[in-house]
C-alpha cells in the first residue's frame, strides 16, 4: 500500500529535520544557513505535496461534479483519502499515521481544494480538529484505541456548534449527567462537518451547566451509541460535505471517553479551533488557485475583435490582481502554520489567515466566472461551484468578523500605552 511506502518515506527523512548546525553571526547570511522563503518546501513536504495532486486529479476529479449534484460524498473517495495516508498526517506511525507535520497537513488540504473543497473539508476537519484532539489531550490507553481507528479506516467529526451557540460557542446547552459509570447525553447539535459519513464524534457537552463554560467537557464516542441524524442540510457550497444536525437522547458514553478530563472541554475547543483556522485559510488558498487556473487559460483561447480576450489590458491587470492576492494569502497561510509547528504564537497570525484567504477566495472565483463569461456561468465548466463554495469560508470555524475582533485585540493589546 502507498501508506506503507509514505511511512517509509518520511521516516527516511527523519534525521534530516533534527540538523540544527549553530554559526556565529554574520552579515552574509547565506542559504545553508537554513533561511529560506516560506514557499520552499521540505522534500517531506513536497513529497505530500505530489501524492496528493496525483490523487486528487486522477480519483476526486472525474467525481466532482457528480457528488456536487448529489450532494454526497463518494465512498470510494474517502476509502482513497484512508488508502493514500491522508487522514492521519501528523499521527505517528506506531498508531497507524504517516507522522508528518502539521504544514504538511495543510498543504494537504490546500491541494485538495484546487479540486474540490467538499473533499477538502472532510479532510481538513478530520486531521486538524479530530485527529489533533485525540493526540494531544487524550490518554494513551485512549490513543491506542481511537488513532489507528482514525488513521486507517473510521472518519471523525466535530461536535461543538448548536442552534444557540455559534460564534458564542460556550453558550451550548447539551448536558451530561453522571450515571455509575457513564454519563448520559442529551441535546443538540448543528451544523456538523462529516456528520453523515462519521463513525467517530468528539461531542462537547456540560456537566456542570452551574460552573457556566467550566463545566464543558469534551467525550469521544461512536455512532452506534445512539447519536441521531436529526436532519442534513441543503446547501449553497461544497455540497458534497455533509453538514448535519445531531440529536442526543440518553445517550450512554463512558467515563473512560471523556477526552482531557472533566471540565478541560472549553480549553480543547479554544485552542483546536485557532488550529483549525490555519485549515480553513488553507481550502480557501486552494479553492482560489483552482478557480484561477481553470479560468485563465480559456482566456487566452477565446479569442474577440481579433485577439485573445485575456491579452486585453483590463483582464490582463485583473489576473495580475488576483494572483498577487493569492500569493499574498499563501504567505499568510503557511507563515501561520509555520508559526504553530515552531512553537511561536500564532493565533493572531491564524486569524489574519483565515480572513484574507476567505475574501480573496470569493473575490477571485467571483472574478473567475466573469473572465469566462457566459461559460463561467454554467455548470459544465465547474468555475461556478469554486464560487458557490467560497462562500462558506466567511462563516465556519469563525466568522469574518471573529477573525477581524480577534486581529483587534492584538493590535489593542500591543498599541495601547
Amino acid at each position: 500500500m502507498f501508506r506503507t511506502s509514505l511511512s517509509r518515506s518520511l521516516r527516511a527523512l527523519a534525521p534530516l529535520r533534527s540538523v540544527n548546525v549553530s554559526r556565529p553571526f554574520s552579515a552574509s547570511i547565506s542559504r545553508s544557513d537554513g533561511l529560506k522563503p516560506l514557499d520552499v518546501l521540505t522534500e517531506e513536504e513536497e513529497m505530500i505535496r505530489e501524492t496528493v495532486q496525483r490523487f486528487a486529479n486522477e480519483v476526486v476529479k472525474p467525481k466532482v461534479r457528480e457528488m456536487d449534484e448529489n450532494e454526497r460524498m463518494d465512498p470510494d473517495v474517502i476509502k482513497g483519502l484512508f488508502d493514500q495516508g491522508l487522514m492521519g498526517i501528523e499521527t505517528s506511525a506506531a498508531h497507524g499515521g504517516s507522522e508528518s507535520s502539521f504544514t504538511s497537513a495543510i498543504i494537504a488540504v490546500e491541494e485538495l481544494a484546487k479540486v474540490d473543497p467538499s473533499v477538502s473539508v472532510l479532510c481538513d476537519v478530520h486531521n486538524t480538529l479530530v485527529n489533533t484532539v485525540v493526540r494531544k489531550h487524550a490518554t494513551e490507553a485512549q490513543k491506542e484505541k481511537w488513532l489507528p481507528l482514525l488513521a486507517t479506516e473510521k472518519l471523525g467529526s466535530f461536535c461543538l456548534s448548536e442552534p444557540a451557540s455559534g460564534s458564542d460557542a460556550f453558550a451550548l446547552q447539551t448536558k451530561a449527567q453522571k450515571v455509575g459509570d457513564d454519563y448520559v447525553l442529551n441535546g443538540t447539535k448543528m451544523w456538523i462537518t462529516n456528520s453523515n459519513e462519521a463513525d467517530i464524534f468528539l461531542i462537547f457537552a456540560n456537566v456542570d451547566p452551574s460552573k457556566g463554560y467550566k463545566g464543558i467537557t469534551c467525550f469521544i464516542a461512536t455512532k452506534d451509541m445512539g447519536i441521531e441524524i436529526a436532519k442534513k442540510e441543503q446547501k449553497l457550497g461544497i455540497r458534497a460535505s455533509s453538514t448535519c444536525t445531531l440529536n442526543f437522547d440518553d445517550v450512554k458514553i463512558p467515563a473512560e471517553n471523556i477526552i482531557g478530563g472533566e471540565g478541560q472541554g472549553y480549553k480543547i475547543a479554544i485552542e483546536i479551533l485557532n488550529e483549525g483556522r490555519i485549515g480553513i485559510a488553507a481550502q480557501m488558498l486552494g479553492l482560489a488557485q483552482g478557480a484561477f487556473a481553470l479560468s485563465v487559460p480559456y482566456t487566452y483561447t477565446r479569442n474577440q475583435f481579433k485577439q485573445p480576450i485575456g491579452t486585453f489590458q483590463g483582464m490582463a491587470f485583473s489576473f495580475a490582481e488576483a494572483a498577487t492576492q493569492i500569493e499574498s494569502a499563501r504567505l499568510l497561510t503557511y507563515n501561520a502554520a509555520r508559526r504553530k509547528e515552531a512553537g511561536l504564537s500564532f493565533v493572531k497570525e491564524a486569524a489574519m489567515a483565515k480572513w484574507w484567504a476567505s475574501k480573496v477566495a470569493q473575490e477571485v472565483s467571483g472574478n473567475a466566472i466573469e473572465w469566462m463569461g457566459g461559460l463561467g456561468f454554467t455548470r459544465e465548466t465547474g468555475v461556478e461551484k469554486f464560487w458557490r463554495d467560497s462562500k462558506i469560508g466567511a462563516i465556519y470555524e469563525g466568522t469574518s468578523n471573529i477573525q477581524l475582533q480577534t486581529i483587534a485585540k492584538f493590535i489593542q493589546k500591543e498599541y495601547t500605552p
